[in-house]
């Protein structure tokens, strides 16, 4: 019982909760911006069948934010750099889908090696260290709070420019593409846009959970609904409660912020996808039933 209820008092404990709640106004204003721009983002990467580089772009962002700290620069201006980095690299070698997964392959382990080559040489404190890779709730200052705000500015209004044509190139590249459409353009315009949604993850939840913000409130949107209204809103929806409910809880524990993100969401993805069988199974019931004649 005392081993139990000391694990529980680590995970949840919330004395002077109303106190500290002050210490993450920064990060809960960072928390909507993120889950604007990771539930948008989201959306294309269901769509283009990108996770697996989602997670290739957050190792070189890793190592950019890795290579800042150690440094003594800009740790958002760092992340986003690698970011863009990696998604410059994948975008203009990656025009294919297997060539992508290779160039993904190779660029995750590079860009991992040279963030823990740069933590290994950075002498600071060590939960600087821990933070990048799992996510701090209070590491957004005002400094970094003007970084993240301006950069997800500039993503919401690329995706606002692009969403349509890029959706259908999405859709069906060729007709897209038959029709005048410049799905290249606009597929490396995308990862870009793409490596700067990941950066801006990487600061709350950490290098190595960027998914949970970037792929799973859209593919359990995706899982009760094929609205192209309604699937947006739905990511978005579940990636700001992701982020939101998780710096809360993380406030009143003594643990990273990520586990708690990731919990949240992937309860949200399992109930939809709960939601979204028996929602199926309902309407091919009623199909299944005959018509009077």
């Amino acid at each position: 019982m005392t081993l139990a209820a000391g694990i529980w008092h680590q995970i949840f404990d919330f004395t002077d909760y109303g106190e500290l709640l002050v210490l993450v106004r920064n990060s809960l204003v960072a928390g909507v911006a993120l889950g604007l721009v990771g539930g948008l983002a989201g959306v294309f990467v269901l769509m283009r069948d990108l996770p697996f580089a989602v997670h290739g772009i957050s190792e070189l962002s890793f190592a950019g934010a890795s290579a800042a700290l150690l440094l003594g620069a800009n740790i958002v201006a760092g992340s986003i750099a690698g970011s863009l980095l990696a998604a410059g690299a994948i975008g203009v070698l990656g025009t294919r889908a297997r060539d992508r997964n290779s160039v993904i392959g190779i660029i995750m382990p590079f860009g991992l090696g040279l963030g823990v080559l740069f933590l290994a040489l950075y002498k600071g404190r060590a939960a600087n260290k821990f933070g990048l890779l799992t996510g701090q709730i209070v590491a957004v200052d005002t400094p970094q709070m003007s970084w993240l705000l301006g950069t997800s500015v500039l993503v919401l209004a690329a995706l606002a420019v692009m969403w349509r044509p890029l959706a259908f190139a999405s859709t069906d590249p060729d007709v897209a593409e038959a029709r005048g459409v410049p799905v290249r353009g606009l597929s490396f315009a995308f990862m870009l846009v793409l490596g700067l949604a990941v950066a801006l993850s990487v600061q709350i939840v950490g290098a190595l959970l960027v998914l949970t913000l970037v792929v799973t409130p859209a593919a359990a949107a995706a899982r009760v609904t094929a609205s192209p209204v309604l699937l947006p809103v739905l990511s978005v929806l579940f990636a700001v409660a992701s982020i939101e409910g998780g710096i809360l809880l993380a406030l009143g524990g003594s643990i990273p912020i990520s586990p708690y993100v990731t919990t949240i969401s992937f309860t949200i993805y399992a109930v939809c996808r709960v939601a979204g069988r028996y929602r199926t199974r309902r309407w091919g019931a009623r199909r299944a039933v005959p018509r009077p004649a």
